[in-house]
């Protein structure tokens, strides 16, 4: 059965226009709650001679110290790294004393360091940079790719609905990260950055596999109706899209549930990005290259 995507595209519309809305109005009103990445911190790298312990310890053994959020990263095979606000080397030594009571004689300081705002203010710079020159990189490749299906709709329109559709995921897991900050007090670091690159790769896969469909199915038998075509390829293409991500978000819902703690967030925003990802590159992208069409002829006439 021949699902009419292209034609119920309003619906699809409205659930991604009520998203999009309530994600900016989270952006604006509280915005991302910055980690020791961004704000600047300290940063304590240990080893281990015996079995590294569990984040949970680590974080069991810091609690009474009131470092704030600590943020616990294994690292190699027995080391562990950890993060948290500015220190003194007063309370540096209480940290490597608190780990010493609770594990007496097996772990090592290798080095201890701190993060200064300004760094992390170039770093949360260079993030958003990279996330812009994917963007433009993404929207020259499909051009380039489309380059030979200029009719009915420019090849760097292809590009463009792409990013288009882009945003809309980027900004809803921002969004959600927005609301888990100010109800939650969860808080974004390098990771987040990484995993909102990650979306956007897959999320732009997606699409590309279904632009790509149409681009085919254009070159066999385009006679006008070029929703048609469109509506052809998204079925096409629909059971390999939904097969591909959920294979991914099994694995990705295992990490979460018994993962570590300091990949969660990264994880939950793999998770939803790459949900949101596959629902907009079948009933975003495809149908925002359709309207684009009806547009042109209108402007045309």
């Amino acid at each position: 059965m021949k699902l009419q995507i292209i034609k119920n595209r309003k619906y699809y519309y409205l659930v991604s226009g009520l998203l999009f809305v309530v994600s900016v109005l989270a952006i604006i009103a509280w915005g991302l709650k910055p980690g020791l990445d961004f704000t600047g911190g300290s940063l304590l790298e240990l080893t281990f001679t015996e079995n590294r312990p569990q984040t949970a310890e680590i974080q069991k053994a810091t609690e009474s110290l009131s470092l704030g959020e600590v943020i616990v990263q294994p690292s190699g095979d027995k080391n562990i790294i950890l993060k948290f606000q500015n220190v003194n080397e007063e309370q540096h030594q209480q940290i490597l004393q608190a780990i010493e009571n609770n594990f007496p004689g097996q772990a090592r300081e290798l080095r201890f360091e701190s993060i200064g705002p300004v760094i992390g203010q170039e770093l949360q710079k260079k993030a958003w940079m990279a996330i812009g020159v994917a963007s433009l990189g993404i929207i020259l490749y499909i051009a380039f790719a489309f380059r030979k299906v200029s009719k009915p709709v420019a090849s760097w329109k292809y590009g463009v609905s792409a990013i288009l559709a882009l945003i809309h995921d980027i900004v809803i897991v921002i969004g959600l990260f927005a609301i888990l900050g100010h109800f939650a007090g969860i808080e974004v670091d390098g990771l987040f950055i990484t995993a909102l690159l990650t979306i956007m790769g897959f999320s732009v896969h997606d699409t590309i596999v279904v632009f790509d469909r149409t681009r085919e199915n254009l070159g066999k038998f385009y006679t006008g109706k070029f929703d048609e075509v469109v509506n052809d390829s998204v079925n096409q293409t629909l059971v390999r899209s939904i097969n591909t991500s959920l294979t991914v978000l099994l694995v990705l819902l295992c990490l979460y549930l018994f993962g570590g703690v300091s990949t969660k967030n990264f994880t939950l925003a793999l998770l939803v990005g790459i949900f949101v990802g596959t629902y907009s590159s079948i009933f975003v992208a495809s149908c925002l290259i359709v309207d684009w069409n009806i547009w042109d002829k209108k402007l045309k006439k």
